[in-house]
């Protein structure tokens, strides 16, 4: 008799099974010694709850706003790559499954399916995920293109100038499925503060930067006047060695000062672990590697059955520790470990 699903790890056991060994390393698999990847998950147990009690927690709100737009609770769908590797409706699957848990997907620039597919998949609110690559003209059609598409805010990705050593690639000899004009086309490792103006003028929507972990570029964003971070070491895919993005987010929080909505990825898998990011100034959290292994064991269903176990896990902790709605979760909540 099969297991039960209980929780998020349980997609990954399943997954691991149905997918190619390159396909499942390329989704899992981190940067050199993998030290990040690891210390992602590992930073969650390193605070712990100051639970309040008898503050009247029968009834509770996990909805909140980020951007302007209302989500059901505080978790995104993080942008990943060519997610038809793990199902063939990919992307298309995964947005149908976000618009039915009444939140928002990031549609990644290395998309399997075009982007004008994914939009007129749901009307749900939908993000961009932004590379610039050295082909401006090329970035510009792809903002245009995601601007007249209906995409509702730009996620400008700045970690990846280049792209980390990914060890368990080189040994699979990995081969991704880029087609066409992309096969010619790098990262852009120029870029830099001053292209956040072009951005917005091709497409002024608003503007995040993901990829952000030390008080010094947190400031500099704000003022720069972008209008969100997101505070990632790109899933411990580019450089290892760098900080746990919950032990960066309290000093990039503190940098920001209100200028512009925090957001954080790298490492949920818990309903707990969205309430910890909350109290230390999150926003939002993203989640990516748990939906490649909803949308590999079970396709559009299994997506939307690991944000239903997230959001069941995530009301379930905030009445345990005593917050009847998402404003609840401060810094007094969490104490270091």
């Amino acid at each position: 008799m099969d297991r039960p699903i209980v929780t998020l790890d349980d997609y990954e056991r399943i997954a691991r099974v149905k997918l190619p060994r390159e396909v499942y390393d390329y989704y899992a698999g981190g940067a050199g010694a993998e030290g990040t990847l690891g210390e992602n998950r590992t930073a969650f147990d390193r605070w712990i709850f100051r639970p309040r009690v008898l503050v009247g927690v029968g009834k509770r709100d996990t909805s909140t706003e980020v951007l302007g737009t209302r989500v059901s609770f505080p978790v995104l769908v993080a942008p990943w790559a060519f997610q038809g590797l793990a199902d063939p409706e990919g992307e298309v699957a995964t947005a149908r499954a976000a618009a039915r848990a009444g939140t928002i997907i990031v549609l990644s620039s290395t998309s399997s399916h075009r982007l004008d597919d994914v939009a007129k998949a749901t009307d749900a609110p939908k993000w961009f995920q932004l590379y610039v690559y050295r082909d401006r003209g090329f970035t510009r059609e792809m903002l245009c293109r995601a601007h007249e598409a209906g995409f509702g805010a730009v996620v400008f990705t700045v970690d990846a100038p280049f792209l980390g050593k990914r060890e368990r690639d080189w040994r699979n000899s990995l081969k991704l499925p880029v087609e066409g004009r992309a096969q010619e086309l790098d990262f852009d490792p120029a870029i830099s503060w001053d292209d956040l103006a072009w951005i917005r003028e091709v497409a002024p929507v608003p503007l995040l930067i993901k990829g952000i972990l030390t008080a010094e570029d947190a400031r500099l964003a704000a003022e720069h006047g972008v209008d969100g971070i997101v505070v990632s070491n790109h899933g411990g895919r580019q450089l290892d060695g760098v900080p746990a993005t919950l032990d960066a987010l309290v000093e990039v929080v503190e940098a920001v000062e209100g200028r512009g909505e925090v957001l954080m990825d790298g490492g949920v898998r818990r309903g707990t672990d969205v309430l910890k990011a909350l109290a230390l100034g999150a926003e939002a959290v993203m989640v990516g590697r748990p939906i490649a292994w909803g949308l590999a064991a079970a396709g559009e269903e299994g997506v939307a059955h690991v944000l239903e176990l997230l959001r069941d896990e995530f009301d379930l902790a905030m009445a345990l520790s005593g917050c009847r709605s998402v404003s609840d979760a401060v810094r007094g909540l969490v104490r270091q470990a």
